[in-house]
């Protein structure tokens, strides 16, 4: 299991296959397996065995809207990214709205909740559910996941990752001919979700952003994970989201009115609108960042030496590992890849 974690899966690959394995090693009744915002450990994405999938929503407002324990969050922010409800409540499952309200009522007990982090980001979280019994997961059953989830949340970024959308022109003309006009961009669409977050209207932008993201007919994870957040803070809440074509796009929630309806808006960002996102996509570390950034706004070794107080040498390092780990030779090559969206040479 972790050597295919770096073999360049895609998240559903990863996911079918990690799920597929696990099984052999111990006893899964249902599972939940998600990508997440690593800026807000928001869903992006997410595959749930039944009886699970039939209660999504529910499971997703207690997730972002409702108090309880063993959230991913806490998981993915505290020192232990791996542990069991039983751990969690000691023992007493009761003490967990979530046991009582949805996962008793669908005959399961104990459950193993993970954040998937890589570089201290979160990237994807798993949930294991056992059928109700008094025996929960074993010492060695959580030990075993707690030794997989840092693969499995690299296997997941550099899933995401993949190769940048190659810029349509630039491409035509590399391989000797015009290119054809470019598709019409689609711009942001908006969605009108009531207090239930059920759909009221949607413009076709967003039809067509909301079909990019999941099966059509259904609201999308992502989009019922980003307005659960927004009802329970009160507060403007977004994430970013990666479709299947390779297009990114920014999901919004804000709070319509008074009457508890909520506004979503879906639009497209460019790779010089990621940020910091794009840059931890490729593994670099908060240091390398930094400096990554002031290359990518132009400045120079000297002005970068001045700007962060570091040696000459620290600068040329950082600015090496950068080019190791977006795959290119010069600071031209890693700003075209990082900021134009452009296929990097190798």
């Amino acid at each position: 299991m972790i050597r295919r974690c770096y073999t360049g899966l895609d998240a559903d690959q990863l996911r079918a296959e990690v799920l597929a394995r696990l099984r052999r090693e111990l006893t899964v009744d249902a599972a939940f397996f998600a990508t997440v915002d690593p800026g807000t450990v928001l869903f992006t994405s997410a595959v749930a065995d039944e009886p699970l999938g039939a209660v999504t929503e529910q499971f997703i407002a207690n997730e972002f809207g409702q108090d309880d324990v063993n959230k991913f969050a806490v998981l993915a922010g505290g020192p232990e990214p791996v542990r069991s409800l039983g751990q969690a409540t000691r023992g007493d499952w009761r003490a967990s709205r979530r046991y009582v309200e949805l996962m008793r009522p669908l005959g399961l007990g104990d459950e193993l909740r993970a954040a998937l982090m890589s570089n201290g980001r979160c990237w994807g979280v798993l949930c294991l559910h056992r059928e109700d019994a008094d025996a929960g997961f074993t010492d060695h059953e959580i030990q075993l996941v707690r030794r997989l989830a840092p693969h499995l949340g690299e296997g997941l970024r550099r899933g995401l990752r993949g190769a940048l959308p190659e810029d349509a022109a630039d491409a035509g003309r590399s391989a000797g001919r015009e290119p054809a006009e470019a598709p019409p961009r689609i711009g942001p669409g908006v969605v009108v979700l009531d207090r239930m977050l059920r759909p009221l209207s949607a413009t076709p932008e967003a039809e067509h952003w909301l079909s990019e993201l999941g099966p059509i007919g259904e609201l999308p994870v992502a989009v019922r994970a980003v307005a659960a957040r927004m009802q329970l803070d009160q507060v403007t809440t977004r994430l970013k989201i990666r479709t299947h074509r390779g297009e990114w796009l920014e999901i919004q929630a804000s709070r319509l009115g008074e009457d508890g309806q909520t506004v979503v808006v879906i639009e497209p960002v460019t790779p010089a609108q990621l940020g910091s996102l794009l840059l931890e996509l490729h593994g670099l570390t908060p240091a390398q960042q930094r400096v990554t950034e002031l290359v990518l706004r132009g400045y120079s070794t000297r002005q970068i030496v001045e700007q962060l107080c570091l040696s000459p040498h620290t600068v040329q390092e950082h600015v090496r590992a950068a080019f190791d780990k977006v795959g290119v030779g010069s600071r031209r090559e890693l700003v075209s890849v990082l900021l134009r969206g452009s296929a990097s040479p190798g």
